[in-house]
């Protein structure tokens, strides 16, 4: 099987880099309880307040398409929404600023270029 290649691109999406990571702040702000490196990945743990999973669906879905080298799980067990993140080896890296987006999409433009330093390669609209 063909792995997709470790590009962005978001020429097609509704938000901008900047917006999508403005609406992660707002989403690990409002929601986030936990996260953990699992044997195949990364998970979030959040809230299941109102809306919380419709958010969560929504966001891996956008991320999704335009990072398709990312396979995404949403479940929402019990009280809790969970999204599972996995990548292939090569983008490794990236998955590890996945993981770190509770700090560093505060600063959007940092964020931007070290993933582009990670191998990431961005495609804006």
């Amino acid at each position: 099987m063909d792995t997709p290649p470790i590009v962005c691109d978001m020429t097609t999406a509704r938000d901008t880099p900047e917006e999508r990571l403005a609406e992660y702040r707002r989403l690990f702000g409002e929601a986030l309880t936990g996260r953990e490196r699992t044997a195949g990945g990364i998970r979030f743990r959040f809230r299941a307040g109102d809306g919380v999973e419709e958010w969560v669906r929504d966001l891996a879905a956008r991320e999704k398409a335009c990072c398709a080298f990312f396979a995404f799980e949403v479940t929402a067990p019990g009280d809790e929404v969970i999204w599972d993140a996995a990548a292939p080896d090569e983008a490794g890296p990236i998955l590890e600023e996945f993981y770190l987006l509770p700090e560093t999409a505060v600063g959007p433009a940092e964020l931007l270029r070290r993933m582009e330093e990670r191998g990431l390669r961005i495609h804006q609209g």
